[in-house]
């Protein structure tokens, strides 16, 4: 089996990882200076990108500020903002129509906006009242590294904003173990009864990992060309756990503190049920699940920075079984530049 372009930009993720926090570390301090002295705060994007917010959003709240995560094209509706009022806006390529199109209305409502982005001469990268630049390479097609870059980037700007900066050195100490990680993860793919569930596939998390439970859906659709859906693993329980029957395709991630041994119970009652269950997370017991990943040690307020990084590993894997081409699009264009349509 041939190596693809999704997979190269995995394997490279942990040195664009170190080389992002570098980068962002020392840069972060107009844009968190703007977002701490703003009256209200709106995180924005569109896409991979919007699921990143999550993880911003979730730092933004363990600091005791509230900010409202709206996606890009729902933004552009809102009338007005109040006075003093910023916007996170997230985007790897900073030309999407719904970022370019909310530049405009920022600057005549008066807002400004702090831009997280790959591309320094993209609108996004030259319009923005502060500009915080990733600095890495772009990936081939599907938003991989640049996702976790800018949910990186996103965190950061939250951290320091609210007065909660992060144990840079335990950061990079968690990348540096990636690689060894991201090697074992592969060779628990082949063959792992969890792929060969015939039901749908539930991607549930809690506070920052709710990012990547999202972008996990996302990749399931755009990688293998499969449909997925992502909710809270409380909000599963109140409702949706109504489709649980034996074949059903459930992927777990466990916060590194928060309601662990009932998120463990889940795990254990949806096996009974017969559904298989992929865990990602710290501390895990080996038979917590059908397919499980343990994270090299991350605080875990930032597991979701590398979290998403097995599910990615889960999507590549996928796209081979069913015969999809993981590497390109079949019906949209690497960034969407118009607004309407669809071919």
């Amino acid at each position: 089996m041939s190596e693809t372009h999704c997979l190269r930009d995995i394997l490279r993720q942990p040195g664009e990882l170190r080389k992002c926090l570098d980068n962002v570390t020392a840069s972060v301090d107009r844009g968190a200076a703007i977002l701490r002295e703003a009256t209200d705060v709106y995180i924005a994007g569109i896409g991979a990108s919007w699921s990143a917010g999550m993880g911003a959003q979730a730092i933004f709240a363990e600091g005791g500020r509230s900010a409202n995560l709206v996606d890009a094209a729902e933004l552009l509706h809102q009338t007005s903002f109040r006075p003093g009022s910023a916007i996170l806006l997230l985007s790897r390529s900073g030309k999407s129509i719904e970022v370019v199109t909310l530049l405009d209305r920022a600057a005549k409502a008066g807002v400004k906006v702090v831009g997280v982005t790959n591309a320094p001469d993209s609108p996004l990268g030259k319009r923005s009242d502060a500009p915080v630049l990733l600095g890495i390479g772009f990936d081939h097609a599907i938003s991989v590294v640049t996702y976790s870059t800018v949910a990186l980037a996103g965190g950061l700007l939250a951290a320091v904003a609210t007065g909660k900066k992060p144990d840079v050195a335990a950061l990079r100490t968690s990348f540096d173990a990636l690689p060894k990680a991201i090697e074992g993860w592969r060779g628990r793919l082949s063959g792992n009864p969890w792929f060969t569930a015939e039901k749908a596939t539930y991607f549930l998390a809690r506070l920052g990992s709710l990012a990547s439970a999202h972008e996990s859906r996302l990749m399931w659709e755009e990688t293998a060309k499969a449909p997925a859906s992502a909710l809270t693993t409380g909000g599963f329980r109140h409702g949706p756990q109504e489709i649980v029957e034996p074949g059903l395709r459930v992927g777990l991630w466990i916060d590194g503190k928060t309601r662990r041994e009932e998120d463990f119970a889940l795990a254990r009652d949806l096996r009974k049920l017969g559904t298989k269950v992929l865990i990602i997370g710290q501390g895990l017991p080996a038979d917590t699940g059908d397919l499980v990943f343990e994270l090299p040690p991350i605080p875990a307020s930032w597991q979701f920075v590398t979290d998403i990084i097995p599910a990615q590993l889960a999507a590549e894997h996928l796209s081979h079984l069913r015969g999809m081409d993981c590497d390109n699009f079949r019906l949209s264009s690497h960034v969407v530049t118009k607004e309407g349509g669809l071919l």
